[in-house]
Formats: C-alpha cells, structure tokens, sequence
C-alpha cells in the first residue's frame, strides 16, 4: 500500500476552509498591482570605488530585505552607487546614525543624501505572502504540501490537486481534485538519493515519513535479506537494495508493483529486487515454503530464486519513449498444487491453473560458462552481460533461500499490519532454519485509548506467543488523538515450527 496507508480518511478543519475556497482561488485572475507595496527611504550617493568601504562603516543601518541588494545605480551619473539606507533612518540629516560612523563616512568620501522610492510587487511576494492577502478571516495559510498559488511555484509544480471523500477502493488510494495546472498525476520525487516515479491517481505516497524510510533502513546491513510486505512502490525497498540487501517485495496493488519495478530500473538495483504481486500472507508463505526433494536442489545448477520458465511483456503507453520499452518479468504459477512456489522457482516444469506475476525486471544476458544466452537476463553462472555494480549479485544471490533465512519483515500498513501476524504462526522450519529469527518491524496506529501495551497485547494474540523486547518508535502524529508507530521485535521462538511436529 505505498510508504503506508493514508493517515486519516477526513479532511481537518483548515483542508475543509481551504477546499471550500479552492474553485474560487484556481479560477481568480488576481490583479498583481494590488501587492504592491511602496518604501520611502532615504540613500546616499557615493562614487563606486568606496561603496565598499562604505557598506562596512554602515554595517546595520542599510536596507535588509531578502532578495533586494542595498546597493544600486545612480540614474544620473555611473561613477555612482546608491547605498540604500533602512527604514528605520527617518531623517535626511542622518541623526538616526551613530555620529561616529556618519563622522567616519564624512571622511571617507563626499556624500549626498536623496530620497528614494522603492517598489516591491507581486513577483517579489511569497506564496504564503500572497494568500494571507487574498484568503478569507479566519482560513489558515496551507503549509508547503499545499500551497495552491500556481504561478508562485511553475515550471517546479506544474499540477495542483487536493484530496477529497474517503478512501473506499481495495487499495486504498486516495482521491484527488485538479485544482490548477496539467492533468497529469504522474511524476518524480526524491529521498535521499533514491528516485521514486509514480502516478499519485494509482498508488498511495506519503512524502511525510522519509525520514521513517531512512531510520528503518539504517539498521539493515549489505547483504542481509529483506522481506517486504506492503511494498507500495518501493520507499523501503529501493533504498535497502541500494544499501546491498536482497529484497523480497510484495504488493497487493499492480499498480504498485509497476511502479516498484520502473523504480528499481531507475536506480539500478533491479538486480537486487524480486517484486511480488498477491496477497501479503501468500507472500510470506511462498517464501518459506520448503521443496520436497532439498536434495534435488542442492545438486541443480545455481539459478536466482526467481529466474522463471516463461516471460511475458508490460507495456504503459502513458509512459515516455524510455519507460514505453518493453519490460520483460519473470512470471510463476502459484496454484494449489502442494510443490507450488519455491520448488516451482528453483526449476520445476509443472504449473498450476492460476498464474501470477513475480516481477524480476530482464533483459538479455550471457552464460560465461557455455555463451548460451537467456530472455531472463539472469545467468546461471550469477553474471549479467556488462554487470558492474558492486553490490550482491548473481552468484550470491542464486544461494537465497528464503525459507532458510531471511533477517527483516517490513510490514507498513497500519491500519491493518497487525492483523496480519497469525501469518507468521507455525512459519518456519526449525530443521531447515539457519541462524536467529527476523526481525518484525509492524507499522500501526495508536489512538487516545489505547496504550503500547494494548497494541502488544493485540499482537501477541496474532502471533499466539509472547514478544520479548517489543519497542516502539513513534513515527508521527496523524490526528489529535491518532499517532503512527512501528512496533520492532525478533520473531517469537514460539512461532517456529519444531522438528518433532
């Protein structure tokens, strides 16, 4: 579901004043001379080579507005400048200033004192400037996220929009108005050196927790397995895979996964990522399942986990002539069939009756070994053709075995992520299990009522075993009594499924 779900499905008081004047103010022709605001100052006139010298002496008494230089032409003469003086200078004899600096001044060089008349219009105004001019008593200026004065912000902001209604789809995406600009919800945005494109009509983004996506990925290492739920496009992942980690990703939204999968591309960790696209507890489950014959694969050739028997191609003809390029994905059968999955990945020719993507970007690419190549783009011997990231590749990543070992689980949807821990009741194998448990890190909201404790409690119940260590981290308040946390803990020894049974 995006970097998280949407925080609140009402709108606050200050959206509901701003929405109820937002026709009004994306149909306004607003007359700019109406900002104009006039100064009556004071300057002096000096000859050019001392205006140095002379800015110093006057350190403080000059005009101080951002974007307006105190110094400027004499109309009359270029060997000139105007020092423009600050308002607070009243008099043209100058007794606003110190007498030691005028006397200093006086003895740097022979000044003239002018009247001078300075113009600061529409164009100079900030956005919010402009606003708490033309919105009614009593509406609050919108923060950064909303300033819906076009002009003030184009080429940079080229679309206005403004949520509305509740979120009632299976995705839950929410709901958007154009008030200004282009229809089109598609574009880029960046976090820490990562880019992330997405069409904000499709997917759910929260520009408001990337400092979350940046606390949570600090505590993976190069080289660990991750294990993402609610992928959404890809805030975790992308930077995780950057960091060197192998990552499972999952969403229930195509949509998601589309972009997910042009976003790897983008960064070029497409490499690193294995995008899914089902429901969250099938994913986890078809991660640890475990082949019949373990045997079988030990012996087989070393194939990433997700290479595939079959591709298909995805083509967006709303994407430019770059992203219009066909993409070719591994697909797999995830029927019922008991052998489904992971065997199925790791070599297997049978299929089941329902088929489902699982989403490793190809391309062509050389098997050192023999020169065959393959419309994967995934070699055998663990190389892409023309590979030079130095990040886990080929090889290692051939060696994955999810239900073997994997060290975090990102599980960001809050509104329900706790409902989905019954997932991980009897998941693991003790007997093909190697080193400790995953970590959990479940994303979840808190309200007025409710305490860490409750929530522990409501997880433990989920789990059916207790959580040793549990810590929370708040993430951000989403309401006045609604807060965003993430409750972190190693995986219960309890959950795991013992040799005997």
């Amino acid at each position: 579901m995006g970097s998280g779900a949407p925080e609140t499905n009402r709108l606050t008081n200050k959206e509901e004043a701003v929405h109820k004047h937002s026709d009004v103010l994306s149909k306004l022709h607003l007359d700019e001379s109406k900002f104009d605001v006039q100064f009556k100052l004071w300057a002096l006139r000096i000859p050019c080579q001392h205006c140095t010298l002379a800015t110093r002496i006057l350190n403080g008494y000059l005009l101080d507005k951002p974007r307006v230089k105190p110094i400027t032409e004499d109309p009359t003469c270029a060997k000139n400048r105007y020092l423009i003086l600050s308002d607070k200078v009243q008099n043209q004899d100058l007794s606003d200033i110190p007498k030691q600096k005028v006397d200093e001044l006086k003895g740097l060089c022979e000044i003239e004192v002018v009247p001078y008349s300075l113009t600061l219009g529409y164009s100079y105004w900030s956005a919010e400037h402009v606003l708490k001019q033309i919105l009614p008593t009593g509406v609050e200026v919108p923060s950064s996220f909303e300033t819906i004065v076009n002009d003030k912000n184009y080429p940079r902001i080229k679309t206005i929009v403004n949520k509305v209604g509740t979120i009632t789809n299976e995705f839950r995406v929410p709901e958007f108005e154009v008030l200004a600009g282009e229809h089109n919800m598609i574009t880029e945005v960046k976090q820490y050196g990562a880019t992330f494109k997405l069409d904000y009509s499709l997917v759910y983004w929260n520009s408001r927790l990337e400092h979350e996506h940046k606390r949570l990925v600090s505590m993976f290492h190069a080289g660990e397995t991750i294990c993402d739920m609610f992928a959404g496009i890809g805030p975790f992942a992308i930077p995780a895979a950057q960091k060197g980690c192998i990552v499972y990703a999952n969403d229930l939204n195509p949509d998601s996964i589309h972009y997910l999968r042009i976003n790897a591309k983008i960064n070029k960790v497409d490499d690193c990522i294995y995008a899914y696209n089902m429901d969250a507890r099938k994913f986890i489950s078809q991660l640890m399942e475990v082949p019949n014959t373990e045997a079988t694969l030990e012996h087989s050739p070393e194939v990433p986990i997700l290479d595939a028997s079959h591709t298909c191609k995805i083509q967006d003809n709303a994407e430019s002539n770059s992203e219009n390029e066909l993409l070719t994905v591994a697909t797999k059968d995830l029927g019922d069939s008991d052998n489904s999955g992971l065997e199925d990945v790791q070599g297997s020719t049978r299929h089941a009756a329902t088929s489902v993507t699982a989403g490793k970007r190809s391309s062509s690419s050389y098997d050192e070994g023999n020169g065959r190549a393959h419309e994967t783009g995934i070699l055998e011997g663990g190389r892409r053709k023309g590979g030079t990231n130095k990040r886990m590749r080929g090889s290692k990543i051939s060696k994955t075995k999810t239900w073997e070992h994997f060290d975090h689980v990102i599980m960001n949807l809050p509104a329900s992520a706790i409902e989905f821990l019954d997932a991980f009741r009897g998941l693991i194998q003790r007997k093909y299990w190697k080193g400790c448990l995953p970590w959990i890190h479940c994303y979840c909201f808190i309200r007025a009522t409710e305490t860490e404790e409750s929530i522990k409690a409501v997880a433990e119940s989920a789990l059916n075993a207790p959580i040793q260590d549990a810590r929370f981290h708040r993430v951000r308040d989403v309401a006045p009594n609604k807060t965003m946390f993430c409750l972190s803990f190693r995986l219960p020894e309890a959950c795991v499924v013992e040799d005997s049974q």
